[in-house]
């Protein structure tokens, strides 16, 4: 299938980023005329809602907004999304942060890499200096975290970003059926589950920025629910390794 005929979609979840996504949303029109974009956005009291609500008409057919009650979990917005794409018949997904912290101009490089793979991870470790323009602090936390999911679940990758690619025809809905965390654990744990399931993983790297406005959205409840879900998922790994086995595993 050529890339030109191929339906992408980009879906990126909002929350309070009112200042970021029309300029996010004209770089990522800027990399082609080839991708389709879907804002989840769970009610954010700054307007992110309404600015996106003009941004569709503005780019209509192109732009999608899913409107959620509240705030539910950045996995929940993953989730929602993805299963909209399916829903929609597109081949493939792209899901990415809305805060500048992955660049769009990753987004063709990204795809270009998916040739032979099912699942392809911008990671923030194949070069030393992905990560220079954050906060010591961020940065020793961002490390900790894959430190843990490569040692207890032993998965070489970046298994806590959201800068990822799926081929859906490839990979089924049931695989993603299979993930229970609504939170920052939808990343380790959704990636676990495709790897489990000999689903063909690539990475590329890429170089991490902060975001240009606004405030992060991760409190240090969400960090201890995500070390405790780890935990778990890491248990179940070796004593219960059938509850992540999917009915249509990857065939090759």
């Amino acid at each position: 299938m050529s890339t030109a005929s191929v339906r992408t979609l980009i879906i990126i979840p909002t929350y309070n980023e009112r200042r970021n996504v029309g300029p996010l949303l004209a770089q990522i029109l800027d990399q082609g005329t080839d991708f389709d974009v879907l804002f989840v956005d769970d009610n954010s009291p700054d307007g992110t809602g309404d600015l996106l609500e003009e941004l569709a008409e503005e780019n209509a057919p192109r732009i999608h907004v899913l409107h959620r009650p509240g705030r539910q979990g950045v996995g929940s917005a993953h989730q929602a999304g993805i299963r909209w794409a399916y829903s929609e018949g597109y081949d493939d997904i792209i899901t990415m942060d809305s805060d500048f912290a992955h660049p769009p101009s990753y987004l063709p490089a990204l795809r270009a890499a998916a040739a032979g793979f099912d699942i392809v991870i911008g990671s923030r470790y194949l070069k030393e200096d992905s990560l220079a323009d954050w906060t010591p602090f961020r940065k020793l936390l961002t490390r900790v975290g894959h430190f843990l999911t490569v040692t207890l679940l032993r998965m070489p990758y970046d298994a806590t970003g959201a800068f990822r690619y799926y081929r859906l025809g490839t990979v089924p809905v049931g695989a993603f059926d299979r993930v229970r965390s609504t939170g920052y654990s939808f990343f380790f744990e959704s990636l676990y589950i495709m790897n489990a399931n000999g689903f063909r993983i690539q990475q590329i790297p890429i170089h991490v920025l902060n975001r240009t406005a606004g405030a992060s959205k991760m409190r240090t409840r969400d960090v201890a629910t995500s070390v405790r879900f780890l935990l778990v998922l890491c248990a179940e790994k070796y004593l219960r390794p059938s509850k992540h086995r999917i009915s249509s595993p990857a065939r090759h």
